[in-house]
């Protein structure tokens, strides 16, 4: 698709262009079979741990939005996937070097052309969104659609790092969590929740 057409099925909202850009859900969960995965959040908190190591042991690392990594000690260096909700720029793109990207928004109007020409590239449904969203009475963060998203797989294990759904705030912004669209304390709730019914689900508080 030449960026011109990208273009206007952005600003159209024309999703049956926009999808033909991605691969589908099944092909992107099928590699995650038997697999350990890390999804690492953005809580301040996590900065002050030294979980690194044992995030990047994992098979596949997936990371969010702009992935502040201040510190392999505490971060890890891996992002084998990239859940966005945001525009990333050229320099963040060369600092992360993701492998792959899932664009996760349901503002599609964000999503830049070089992120959906990537191999590999994934648009996540509005569906999916809308489902979650009414889920939990509030838009979930990318975080929590990340979380609905990688369940579905049959991955062998899933665990969440620099979660403490906006206890500590986030690295990647100085928004308090009256200034942001999430209920976080129903986030924390569902993943409680999910981590009763589901053994693969594991919660590494950072603080």
């Amino acid at each position: 698709m030449t960026p011109l057409r990208f273009i206007a099925a952005r600003l159209l909202r024309d999703e049956g262009m926009l999808t033909q850009l991605s691969v589908q859900q099944a092909e992107l969960l099928a590699p995650l079979k038997g697999k350990t995965v890390a999804l690492v959040g953005n809580a301040r908190a996590l900065a002050d741990t030294r979980q690194g190591a044992e995030i990047d042991a994992h098979d596949v690392v997936v990371r969010i939005n702009l992935a502040p990594m201040p510190d392999p000690a505490s971060h890890g260096t891996r992002t084998d996937w990239l859940g966005l909700a945001t525009r990333l720029p050229r320099a963040e793109r060369t600092r992360i070097k993701p492998a792959r990207i899932l664009w996760m928004s349901h503002k599609r109007k964000r999503l830049d052309y070089a992120s959906a020409q990537s191999r590999g590239f994934y648009l996540h449904p509005l569906t999916d969104y809308a489902a979650l969203k009414d889920s939990l009475g509030a838009q979930p963060t990318t975080g929590a659609m990340l979380i609905d998203l990688l369940l579905r797989s049959d991955l062998a294990r899933l665990d969440l790092y620099g979660f403490d759904f906006f206890a500590s705030q986030s690295l990647s912004g100085s928004r308090s969590a009256e200034q942001v669209p999430h209920d976080f304390s129903s986030e924390a709730a569902w993943v409680e929740g999910l981590m009763k019914t589901d053994q693969r689900l594991h919660l590494h508080r950072p603080g």
